[in-house]
């Protein structure tokens, strides 16, 4: 008996000392257990015509490149996702499980076994080399700008005539920069006007210098790093009939001379939506107006901005955008009973990976809700992103070693019915990013609304500021002589008569409310 327990504790014995190779499971091998992670969630972006610079579709293109996936892996720069909320807070999250990296490395330590063919999954057959399938429309800037390889930051809107029968619904788009390396980032409107289309090619070049062009709506925006996606179910952006597009691009010379053409793919809902988006910035204009001045050397510059929801909403998304220097940025919400849910957190900001981030659910926020921003700047050496060695000071401005930062939020009203009031407690602080097509009883309900919101001293500024713009001294504001970035805004909020300028009766209402004496706060 002594013999075989004896034998049984050497076998037992001899098991635990065997290498650790031999005791545990089989290491992963690509067409078992590999090519369905790099599918789902590298093949979308890394595959012919998308941003990455290299396939991965095969096993030979995985194996040539895993000792960069284990780097970029271990590191955590790839999949490219910042947020560090709760994964499951967005639907387009494109963090990688832990169980699923975890695999990618062992198969790396393993040497990269193939397995059996049979095994294997079907490589994806993507519908077109647009990354969110075949659009309903795809358009191209009309002409090729050329990008001079040294100077300034340079900024151009492109027209292009859509020539649209009948109204359209967007739901998504994407840009195909030719030149990705160049492109800072573009902004995506609309002009019902067609003033922008006689501006295009004045200076003998495509386009109009500048971003001075007129504005009837926005269809959204492209920077490096970001990845199209599809608007919830019931939304869309308005496109009107006879509109024609504006892509505003900013242009980094890289230093070497690039030729842009870029293409943009338009999805188009099947019908107009249910309810209406209205963006925001917290705090306002890229933090125009929040002071930035961030001397050499400052490690934690901070800028703070907040704004008070004017009604209950649902948001959609959310996005910021910042320059080099900025490290970290945060939005919250405090609610009237003083809650506090973060909306977006990130710790370790990068411009080369800006993103917007859709809710999986729509975000109910009630009334009340202070929704407050936190960026945080790092202006000093120890800061690898910082473009100027040594540091210099840094001030907000459009070029990209200047700075701004700001989070962006896409909500809906609750009830579409208190559109008109969100539109006006949005406006009333400069934050909206443009105006949604409103009924004409909405733009009524909206002028009651800013009654209510706007206090004495910005409409006696908004009044002086007006009354200077009547060029001509006729006592009235043509359309033409309003500024054309502001043009759509100050008519929904003083043309009551609605015949595309201001008469008399309204300019009075505007000396009236002038001459209001402001009350003490």
């Amino acid at each position: 008996m002594q013999r075989i327990l004896l034998a049984v504790w050497s076998v037992s014995v001899g098991v635990l000392l065997l290498p650790w190779e031999l005791r545990a499971e089989p290491a992963p091998n690509f067409n078992e257990h590999v090519a369905s992670i790099i599918y789902r969630r590298c093949a979308t972006c890394h595959r012919p015509g998308q941003v990455a610079p290299f396939p991965l579709l095969s096993y030979r293109d995985v194996k040539r490149r895993s000792l960069t996936i284990q780097a970029v892996l271990e590191s955590g720069y790839m999949p490219p996702w910042k947020p560090v909320n709760d994964p499951g807070m967005f639907a387009n999250s494109r963090k990688l499980p832990e169980q699923e990296k975890a695999t990618l490395l062992r198969w790396i330590q393993a040497g990269c076994p193939e397995g059996p063919a049979e095994k294997k999954p079907p490589v994806p057959q993507f519908p077109d080399e647009w990354y969110l399938g075949k659009p309903d429309l795809v358009v191209k800037m009309p002409k090729p700008f050329r990008v001079p390889a040294t100077g300034p930051d340079i900024y151009r809107s492109f027209v292009i005539p859509l020539d649209l029968p009948e109204d359209k619904w967007v739901r998504a788009v994407e840009l195909r920069p030719s030149s990705r390396q160049v492109v800072h980032h573009a902004l995506f409107f609309f002009d019902t006007t067609g003033l922008a289309r006689r501006r295009d090619g004045r200076d003998g070049q495509p386009g109009v210098p500048g971003m001075d062009v007129p504005i009837s709506g926005s269809l959204g925006g492209y920077v490096p790093g970001t990845f199209p996606y599809e608007l919830p179910e019931g939304l869309a952006m308005p496109l009107p009939k006879g509109a024609d597009l504006i892509i505003q691009t900013h242009f980094h010379p890289t230093g070497k001379e690039e030729v842009e053409q870029s293409e943009l793919a338009l999805y188009f809902a099947d019908k107009p939506p249910t309810r209406t988006l209205v963006p925001f910035q917290v705090p306002r204009m890229f933090g125009r107006f929040a002071g930035i001045d961030i001397p050499p050397g400052e490690k934690h510059y901070v800028v703070r901005g907040q704004l008070t929801l004017p009604t209950d909403v649902e948001l959609i998304s959310i996005g910021g955008h910042a320059h080099y220097v900025c490290v970290k940025m945060q939005m919250t919400a405090t609610l009237p009973d003083g809650t506090k849910k973060n909306l977006l957190q990130i710790d370790d900001w990068d411009l080369n990976w800006q993103d917007r981030y859709y809710y999986r659910k729509p975000l109910f926020l009630p009334e009340g809700t202070v929704l407050e921003t936190v960026l945080v700047y790092d202006n000093s050496a120890d800061n690898p992103r910082n473009p100027f060695n040594p540091p210099r000071r840094i001030r907000w401005g459009l070029e990209s070693y200047d700075e701004m930062g700001s989070i962006t939020v896409l909500a809906v009203p609750a009830r579409e019915k208190d559109l008109p009031k969100l539109v006006a407690g949005i406006y009333r602080n400069l934050d909206l990013g443009y105006v949604p097509r409103l009924t004409r009883e909405q733009r009524r309900e909206f002028r009651r609304w800013m009654d209510h919101f706007a206090p004495e001293r910005g409409r006696r500024i908004a009044a002086r500021l007006f009354l200077r713009l009547d060029r001509n001294k006729d006592g009235i504001l043509q359309r033409e002589e309003l500024p054309e970035q502001a043009r759509e805004k100050i008519l929904l909020r003083w043309d009551f008569n609605e015949n595309g300028q201001l008469d008399p009766d309204e300019i009075r209402a505007l000396w009236k409310a002038a001459s209001k004496p402001a009350k003490s706060s």
